[in-house]
């Protein structure tokens, strides 16, 4: 990330806030750590790309529109957002790090349950909202330092479940199916998010056909309940009809699962 070359200097100011760093960079938008200089407080500025069409902005407007609608701790919220010096500015919470970086690293098996509890709790929040994330994947769920979890960047979010325009987009490595076909849902989220609890358990991320049983599940097995891998399996089915309906009957199976879970966990340490 230090390698590439942003738009902003460290330390240019932009508006009120003073850049610090470049933090990722995405197809449509770069996010830089920032610090409010008015507020006095760490914020990221996420920051469209200059080159994007008209269409591509009006996307990212609607993004901004749709997490103001989510008022979850679960999702990544909005601060403020306008233009500054001819830049749209999407001004939001710092976070410590993305998933996938702390992916790079071993992650506690409480730990992994807690992740996902908070990741189908904000789901949940938007299918109830009828609102689909679209792009559920590691680089899209930031944790803080607090161990407080949300769910970021809605750019790919579709409002009404029932008349989605059809939509090839998505990240591969985490998209359902019937999603790459253009037939996304929020049973498609419910994959994705099963295949980030997978990748938490297993450290290996199932590839087309996802034939069961899936890489690593041996490794999976030695360290978490069966029950747990069943959920996976239900939410990752590559016929969707047959997966969780929407993000909440996934987090109400999580959550009757994981106190048993966890008591084998403590009892086995």
């Amino acid at each position: 990330m230090g390698a590439r070359t942003a738009r902003f200097r460290r330390r240019q100011m932009l508006g009120q806030y003073r850049i610090e760093r470049l933090v990722a960079r995405g197809a449509t938008a770069e996010v830089f750590a920032a610090y409010d200089t008015a507020l006095g407080i760490s914020v990221a500025l996420k920051v469209p790309l200059d080159h994007l069409d008209t269409a591509t902005l009006d996307a990212i407007r609607q993004e901004i529109r749709l997490v103001a609608r989510l008022e979850h701790t679960n999702i990544m919220p909005v601060r403020t957002a306008g233009e500054i010096d001819g830049h749209l500015v999407i001004v939001q919470p710092l976070g410590d790090e993305s998933l996938a970086d702390r992916l790079e690293r071993r992650i506690g098996r409480e730990r992994v349950l807690d992740i996902a509890g908070q990741l189908f709790a904000g789901l949940a929040h938007a299918h109830a909202k009828r609102v689909m994330h679209c792009d559920v994947k590691p680089d899209n769920i930031v944790l803080f330092k607090d161990g407080l979890v949300r769910l970021a960047d809605f750019g790919l979010a579709r409002l009404s479940l029932n008349s989605i325009a059809a939509s090839g987009s998505g990240t591969v490595g985490f998209m359902a199916p019937e999603q790459a076909l253009g037939r996304p849902s929020a049973r498609s989220d419910v994959f994705s998010a099963g295949l980030v609890l997978y990748r938490m358990m297993s450290g290996a991320v199932p590839e087309w056909p996802f034939e069961w049983p899936y890489p690593s599940l041996t490794r999976a097995r030695r360290s978490y309940q069966e029950d747990l891998i069943e959920l996976v399996r239900h939410a990752t089915q590559v016929d969707s009809r047959k997966r969780f309906e929407n993000a909440q009957p996934l987090r109400d199976a999580f959550e009757r699962i994981r106190p048993r879970a966890l008591k084998v966990m403590r009892r086995a340490r």
